[in-house]
């Protein structure tokens, strides 16, 4: 699955609504005065981000505005970007504005490191589709602007398929199916790094579950739901057949040079990654398609509400100095024509959907035909379908950077055959219970 590195389209980064008392113990917010945030002259805000395409952005950002500047800096990834986040909060020289993904807004908001900056973008909201817009609320404040959108979707390679008389998986079981019929060939269905533990969490998302939801002025926690367990079924069966590569992430070339060549046949992903593809592939260019994700069998079709992969957004931070620019300059990347398709484009940017409400008009930008080849038309409606089937509903809790590390170490363990997938799950059942507490937050589970 391979996420790490954007989310949904319909997915809330918290509840609106709640009585903040337990919810997050140190909840900050932008509680200055904003008085400050108009300067008398020019003035440069720092930007952190990782995704392809920003840097193109930045200078036309530049070159359009007299009054203010931004100066890019780019980080490794997401995962970078929390401990450098967090170090320069510390240390009081957080930069204005950063990139990263939805399921870190709410942990950011408890340490007080965002600015709640919705007076100056509530009333562009209707500018974007409403579930990407909630990932950058949490209790019905606005922290940051969403960036993307999520579609997701199987891609496949279709010589290897039309080789071995394979049809494209429907369900996760006709997915199976495929991946052992391939492991006869040598061939993986499938590529589950060590670190990446999101394949649990969007067949979790798909299935139903919701790891953390609030119950009255509590958070409650459940990771043994009847969704989640769904989900580590299908898991189970993939690691104990042996049909999925272990390729790590750090050898990323490794990874891609994998797909490229045909030793891992499918993966599931959404526009973003197919940046990458573009990019590194030398042999493979028009031998692969688009197929819907895989359902759970006599289920409808319902795409997962995504994962860190595509629920980008441009956040403002709480020791900015010039917050009412920090805001403008976010809205403009987000929603300027020549920025959109930018980072739109796989060959220019990232790949990514954007989170605008006319997103759909933007498939043909984020999908590349040198990589679909024939079937790119056809893929463009796997796409738009994929919109309007993302699941909403999920919540990330105040604790999901800690829990995202600590279940990172447990996922190692589950791909090397070290553990059971349901032996992940009691301990992070046991062990995000205990974290909250001791943050001095209410939990239920």
């Amino acid at each position: 699955m391979n996420f790490t590195s954007p989310r949904r389209r319909f997915a809330s980064a918290a509840v609106a609504g709640i009585a903040l008392t337990g919810l997050l113990a140190a909840c900050g917010g932008s509680g200055s005065s904003d008085s400050e945030s108009k300067a008398s002259g020019p003035v440069t805000l720092d930007f952190w981000g990782w995704a392809n395409g920003q840097e193109a952005v930045v200078k036309a950002f530049n070159s359009s505005h007299k009054d203010v500047q931004l100066k890019y800096t780019k980080v490794t990834d997401q995962l970078t970007m929390q401990k450098q986040l967090t170090n320069a909060v510390k240390a009081g020289n957080a930069p204005c504005l950063l990139q990263n993904t939805g399921e870190y807004v709410t942990s950011w908001v408890s340490q007080g490191a965002l600015a709640d900056i919705t007076q100056y973008v509530e009333s562009s909201k209707d500018e974007f589709n409403p579930g990407s817009w909630a990932v950058g609320q949490v209790q019905g404040k606005v922290y940051g602007v969403p960036t993307a959108s999520a579609p997701a979707f199987t891609i496949y390679r279709t010589d290897i398929f039309e080789k071995y008389g394979l049809q494209p998986p429907k369900t996760w079981d006709d997915f199976i199916a495929a991946g052992k019929e391939l492991k006869k060939h040598g061939i993986k269905v499938t590529n589950y790094a060590g670190e990446d533990p999101s394949t649990l969490e969007v067949l979790a998302m798909q299935a139903g579950a919701d790891w953390y939801s609030i119950d009255g002025d509590s958070w409650k926690v459940n990771f043994q739901d009847e969704g989640t367990l769904k989900a580590a079924k299908v898991i189970q069966e993939i690691i104990d057949n042996d049909l999925n590569a272990k390729l790590s992430f750090a050898d990323y070339a490794a990874v891609q040079r994998s797909f490229d060549t045909g030793a891992t046949a499918t993966r599931q992903i959404s526009t973003w990654q197919m940046s990458g593809m573009v990019q590194n592939f030398t042999k493979s260019f028009g031998k692969w398609a688009l197929t819907p994700w895989p359902t759970f069998k006599g289920e409808a079709a319902r795409t997962p509400a995504a994962t860190n992969q595509s629920g980008n957004l441009t956040l403002v931070s709480e020791q900015c100095e010039y917050k009412e620019q920090a805001a403008e300059a976010a809205l403009w990347m987000s929603t300027d024509t020549g920025a959109v398709k930018t980072m739109a484009s796989p060959e220019t940017g990232s790949g990514v959907m954007p989170a605008l409400a006319d997103s759909e008009s933007y498939v043909s930008e984020a999908i590349s035909e040198k990589l679909l080849g024939k079937n790119y038309e056809p893929a463009k409606k796997i796409v738009t379908d994929s919109l309007g089937t993302v699941r909403t509903g999920w919540t990330f809790g105040p604790n999901w950077t800690a829990m995202f590390t600590e279940m990172q170490d447990e996922w190692a363990k589950v791909v090397s055959k070290k553990q059971k997938v349901t032996g992940l799950l009691a301990h992070m059942q046991e062990w995000t219970v205990n974290d909250l507490k001791q943050r001095g937050i209410s939990v239920k589970g």
